[in-house]
């Protein structure tokens, strides 16, 4: 069953449910508990889905010491904090409790309050590892579109990014500031916008412009002709094939770059250096099981012909990434915790399946592109020798983008 279909099937099951659900404990299980599994987590696994999360610099409050319901971690390292308000509630976050959490805890860059019903998304991203007061998403399991969806996948455990979170947080909300300013200026054309829009029609061709100074009397004949000329334009907008403009625009985006040569592996290698003591200032630990596993896979990759990318890696808060160069060049994701040790491929999963097939294969719904991920559980770190035509095939498929005709 895919990620879609999964929030649909909680979405039934919370329709039939909440008649009967009372006080907070009864939101937790019958609500929460089911979206953090969606979500991929492993709400059975205490050092995944931990509750009741007490850090170290809590505080007590009315002779307690603050709690929040849940921390989710990815190799025993906390990226999100879910508040828990009882359904019916408003789903705000407003003692504060959760925003010292957020504050202090320096590896977690979501957090999330619900009742069970809507979930609001908070991030940091007007002052670092600030708890933002405004929430940058808010999915309502009840009411949906596709578009929900797809920002939903971005908290998949699976593939958990915080960058890229953080990333698409900013633009969720400049975009949606930005959408409505143009709206008003669409519907209702300021003068400012007017006497912008006059002053550039001189640069066109000098029989467009405006002799002297932009009067108010100009301004009035020229709102009627702008709101018309919009109207125009949205028209022609809306019959042009936007698709294959964008199409163009990405293909020359991501036009192939210059196969490395010795110096750029050298300068990669240094950038790795340089990476690793980042990530080092930042607490995010590399560890010798994740460098062991790295030169095992850089030992089934060296020798594969034709192809002149030498693997790197990049660790961040959820997972031990390994790329041809660039981070966006990856070809595996490791999770290796003590109890569980998976890897995601860009594979999908009928081929991923044909090339592990004594191993667990699932489909993982990628966050972004519609791209179809799989990935693979192991026992050890050593099962990577028996997977090494799956390794060679992620390598080879992912150079193949990136390298010239």
């Amino acid at each position: 069953m895919g990620f879609t279909e999964d929030v649909t099937k909680l979405s039934e099951q919370v329709r039939k449910r909440i008649d009967n659900i009372s006080g907070e404990e009864s939101t937790k299980m019958a609500l929460i508990v089911p979206f953090l599994s969606v979500l991929g987590f492993d709400v059975y696994d205490p050092s995944e889905v931990i509750p009741e999360y007490k850090a170290d610099f809590a505080t007590k409050k009315a002779g307690q010491f603050e709690k929040v319901d849940y921390a989710l971690a990815i190799n025993n390292t906390i990226v999100m904090l879910v508040e828990a308000k009882a359904y019916g509630q408003k789903a705000e976050a407003h003692d504060g409790q959760m925003s010292r959490y957020f504050n202090g805890v320096l590896t977690t860059k979501v957090a999330i309050v619900t009742n069970g019903i809507e979930y609001r998304f908070f991030t940091d991203l007007r002052n670092k590892n600030v708890m933002d007061k405004e929430p940058f998403f808010i999915f309502n399991i009840l009411e949906y579109d596709t578009k929900d969806i797809d920002n939903l996948k971005l908290f998949y455990r699976d593939t958990f990014d915080a960058e890229a979170i953080t990333t698409h947080a900013e633009e969720i909300v400049y975009v949606k500031g930005m959408t409505h300013l143009v709206g008003n200026l669409l519907r209702s054309p300021s003068d400012d916008f007017i006497r912008f829009l006059v002053a550039e029609l001189g640069k066109l061709s000098p029989s467009y412009e405006i002799q002297g100074r932009i009067t108010s009397k100009i301004l009035d004949k020229f709102k009627p002709i702008v709101k018309k000329s919009i109207q125009g334009s949205l028209l022609e907008l809306m019959t042009r094939s936007l698709s294959q403009e964008m199409s163009q625009e990405t293909s020359s985006e991501a036009l192939p770059e210059n196969t490395p040569n010795n110096d750029t592996k050298e300068v990669l290698s240094i950038a790795n250096n340089e990476d690793e003591e980042e990530q080092t200032k930042n607490k995010i630990i590399i560890t010798e099981e994740e460098l062991a596993a790295f030169q095992k896979i850089e030992g089934i990759t060296k020798n594969i012909e034709n192809y002149n990318y030498q693997i790197q890696y990049k660790k961040t808060t959820a997972y031990f990434s390994i790329h041809l160069g660039k981070v966006t060049w990856w070809i595996l994701r490791l999770y290796l915790s003590s109890n569980k040790k998976t890897f995601i491929t860009r594979l999908d999963i009928n081929l991923a399946q044909s090339l592990a097939p004594d191993f667990l294969v699932q489909e993982v719904p990628a966050a972004t592109n519609g791209e179809t991920l799989s990935k693979i559980t192991i026992t050890t770190i050593d099962d990577f020798n028996i997977l090494a035509p799956l390794i060679v095939k992620c390598f080879e498929i992912e150079a193949i983008k990136h390298s010239q005709n």
